[in-house]
């Protein structure tokens, strides 16, 4: 039987490429960067699916130069779809799946990572010890925020948060508070608020961990950074665009908010002048499941996905 051609928008770990290339006739694109409208077009001609991840926007423009393109399953490389047209994949016949699962724990490890960097000022204190200025320990030197017995704000309450607020919950005995927009049941104590600002309120570090798109885009804007607390700290692992960037530097600069731990960037990998210079903000680079098992784990779903489609059945991940 004829391989199906397959395209990979970004290399894989040489386990997941081992096995793609046993299953399919199989291209790699060697570039990091996004896939440019060319590049897309191109593969919704040539190949039979495709491995899209962070940045390819497969956007309605896009679709609508083709009817029934040749490329009938766009298999995203990680759990945000936000740069992929859902309803116009589906509008020409193109089946979208996604990875959930495997990047759960991962991301909830690099929102932790990130509350005790910010709460207590890591980042900083690595910046002035590699600087050479440290002058040794005093008893007032650079004071932050103590983690343990804290109350936890949580925007979006999905696996992702339900992990984050586990690790809050029974490794530093912090009081959840949460929103979501659906109730929510889970195996632990957390309380859901009605509102944003009430969340932000009452909360000393607020998480966000809700999917991005249209319907979240700047959620958590200059209401909600004016309700939290001069002492909060506020994290997002989520997606750059649920938050309002120019409100949240603003909060950082006036003192409105303690400080910030940001993995995503509104117009990544752009990251503005003005937020890489502020000293209270913890910056990463999207390193929320950047950890090799966790790779893999994400690849092989990739090509389950792929070969579920193209055996007729229904990919498990399917959107």
């Amino acid at each position: 039987m004829t391989q199906k051609k397959v395209l990979l928008a970004r290399r894989l770990p040489d386990a997941v490429l081992a096995r793609a290339d046993d299953l399919f006739d199989l291209t790699v694109r060697e570039k990091t960067t996004p896939m440019t409208p060319s590049e897309m077009r191109a593969g919704l001609a040539i190949y039979d699916g495709m491995m899209p991840s962070l940045g390819d926007q497969f956007s309605e423009e896009i679709f609508n130069e083709f009817g029934r393109p040749r490329c009938r399953v766009l298999a995203n490389f990680g759990v945000g779809i936000n740069h992929i047209d859902l309803d116009a994949a589906r509008a020409h016949g193109v089946t979208v799946t996604n990875t959930p699962g495997a990047v759960t724990d991962a991301t909830a490890d690099i929102a932790m990572t990130l509350m005790l960097m910010s709460a207590r000022r890591a980042g900083e204190g690595e910046r002035l010890v590699r600087s050479g200025a440290w002058e040794g320990w005093h008893p007032t030197q650079m004071l932050g925020l103590h983690v343990t017995g804290k109350t936890v704000g949580i925007v979006g309450m999905g696996r992702i948060g339900q992990a984050i607020a586990r690790r809050c919950h029974f490794g530093f005995g912090m009081e959840v508070l949460y929103v979501n927009r659906s109730a929510k049941t889970v195996a632990f104590p957390a309380t859901q608020v009605d509102s944003l600002t009430d969340l932000a309120a009452r909360c000393d570090i607020m998480v966000a961990a809700t999917p991005g798109g249209a319907e979240t885009r700047h959620l958590i804007g200059a209401d909600v950074f004016a309700a939290m607390k001069p002492g909060a700290h506020f994290v997002n692992i989520s997606r750059g665009d649920v938050v309002d960037e120019a409100a949240l530097i603003a909060a950082l600069t006036s003192g409105q908010i303690a400080g910030a731990g940001l993995d995503v960037y509104e117009h990544e990998p752009q990251v503005p002048d003005a937020l890489r210079a502020l000293d209270n903000v913890v910056l990463l680079p999207h390193l929320g499941t950047a950890a090799e098992e966790v790779r893999v784990d994400m690849g092989m779903m990739v090509l389950d996905n792929l070969v579920a489609h193209f055996d007729g059945r229904e990919p498990p991940n399917k959107l």
